[in-house]
């Protein structure tokens, strides 16, 4: 993992030096619009609404729609003047219940890890939390603007987890009302919650999407479902070594043009019959392959 922040948990006056780390990954599966002929991806203008004409980048700017659909445009000055901070310092305000912090304001989980000289205090802090059995409320910068979050000890490691503004979270608009309930009605329904009840394991829970979308592309690749186009820069997964996918490069790059890719071909089958260990990886090289697309993907 690599490091996104650096800075010092202040509680009394104690710091420990501490690195921020991302502490979860979205895996989710996303797809791009393209051109069902070639395979070619969709591009998309920036065309202003009101003229048709497309704008270059340099000429945009930051607009806030006000309610009645009037625009306000800002300059770099006025988001100059924005309040803003760079403080490295995660200042701990109060530490109160768990009870009491309603798991709807979480936002985002990170990792901290103490520098060497902080150690020590990083122990203690986590100790001190565990011990209270409370969660710390702080304030830290991220990204020039100050957050609400909470520090709690997880694994002995201790995460820190921003928060939702209180304004952030809606109220429903709408009412639940069903009528009387009958006590036998209670009554077996708590049977059934006792029935089902048991002990929460994350490993039980699987992403069945997602597993069935890399199955389908293996699948497809496997059986050379492939549009290739001059810009293509990824391999099928099938090659694992350098050489090999030079020459599937090279291929590729006669074929957009209309050459003929025999040399380039009997190059390939070669290459794989000397490798001899390029088939067997090349399922789990496509897996992690199409894992690694998602994320950049998703993110």
């Amino acid at each position: 993992m690599r490091a996104i922040w650096k800075g010092a948990v202040s509680f009394g006056l104690v710091s420990v030096p501490v690195k921020l780390y991302a502490a979860t990954e979205s895996h989710d599966v996303s797809f791009r619009q393209v051109h069902a002929k070639d395979g070619g991806r969709i591009k998309y203008q920036r065309v202003c609404s009101l003229d048709g004409e497309e704008v270059a980048y340099a000429d945009i700017a930051k607009g806030y729609e006000t309610e009645d659909g009037e625009m306000v445009i800002l300059d770099e000055d006025d988001l100059a003047g924005l309040p803003s901070t760079s403080s490295r310092e995660i200042a701990v305000e109060k530490f109160v219940p768990r009870e009491q912090i309603d798991p709807m304001l979480f936002e985002k989980s990170y990792y901290l890890e103490p520098e060497k000289t902080g150690a020590k205090p990083y122990a203690l802090l986590r100790q001190a939390l565990e011990a209270a059995d409370r969660m710390a409320v702080v304030t830290i910068a991220l990204r020039q603007r100050t957050s609400i979050a909470v520090l709690r000890v997880r694994d002995d490691v201790i995460v820190l987890q921003t928060m939702m503004w209180p304004d952030e979270v809606r109220t429903p608009d709408f009412s639940v009302d069903v009528g009387e309930v009958k006590d036998a009605e209670v009554q077996m329904a708590t049977m059934l919650v006792d029935t089902l009840a048991g002990d929460f394991d994350p490993a039980e829970f699987e992403d069945d999407y997602a597993g069935a979308v890399e199955a389908l592309v293996k699948a497809k690749i496997d059986g050379g479902e492939v549009k290739r186009t001059p810009t293509t820069t990824k391999s099928s997964g099938e090659v694992v070594d350098l050489l090999a996918a030079l020459q599937k490069s090279v291929a590729a790059a006669k074929e957009a043009r209309g050459e003929d890719d025999g040399d380039a071909s009997d190059s390939d089958s070669d290459s794989d019959s000397d490798s001899g260990k390029g088939k067997g990886k090349g399922k789990g090289a496509a897996k992690k392959s199409a894992k690694k697309s998602a994320k950049k993907k998703a993110s």
